[in-house]
């Protein structure tokens, strides 16, 4: 019976909807950003390639030698030092450390992984209730709530009402995608 229970449960959990969701929005608020990006690459670019045309090769090859070099003797620093400390009861004592530190980090990872979907998911949630306009109706709802009551109650049409939800639940999604 638990099989079944955690079937209808997984079947039913709008979570990865919900992540599916926000990942899209996250995406096209990404891509609303890629023409500024071009732009500023067309602008930067000729600057750039006067400067790598003004560089000289010599001094780029003296650098990148100089940088080998460096790396070569840490290197050969690190591995001495290894080799020089590797000693046959600390080196399982070792493993077993760096073992037990590796759990330790996996851990932590899934713990972080966990909160990134669920901060989507809720960011999908958020996104999908602008889109079947839910946001509106609960800004309504608190609105409400929160203004006093007229003196005298204006009587609208149920007419409209409705359009007013649908601009309002528009606006609110609009603002949101403006927010993240």
């Amino acid at each position: 019976m638990a099989i079944a229970d955690d079937l209808k449960k997984t079947l039913t959990d709008p979570t990865p909807l919900y992540f599916a969701a926000g990942t899209a929005d996250l995406a096209v608020q990404q891509a609303k950003k890629v023409p500024g990006l071009i732009e500023q690459l067309r602008a930067e670019a000729p600057a750039r390639i006067e400067a790598v045309k003004n560089t000289d090769p010599k001094a780029v090859q003296e650098k990148a030698r100089e940088k080998a070099k460096e790396a070569q003797e840490a290197v050969t620093a690190t591995v001495a030092e290894v080799f020089g400390a590797i000693d046959a009861k600390k080196f399982g004592e070792t493993a077993q450390d760096l073992a037990l530190r590796g759990v330790g980090v996996a851990a932590e990872y899934a713990v972080k992984a966990k909160e990134a979907y669920d901060k989507v998911a809720e960011h999908g949630e958020q996104t999908v209730r602008a889109w079947r306009g839910e946001v509106s109706e609960e800004i309504v709802d608190i609105a409400v709530v929160v203004e006093p009551e007229a003196s005298e109650p204006v009587a609208e049409p149920a007419a409209k009402k409705a359009p007013a939800r649908k601009a309002t639940a528009k606006k609110a999604a609009a603002e949101t995608a403006d927010e993240s």
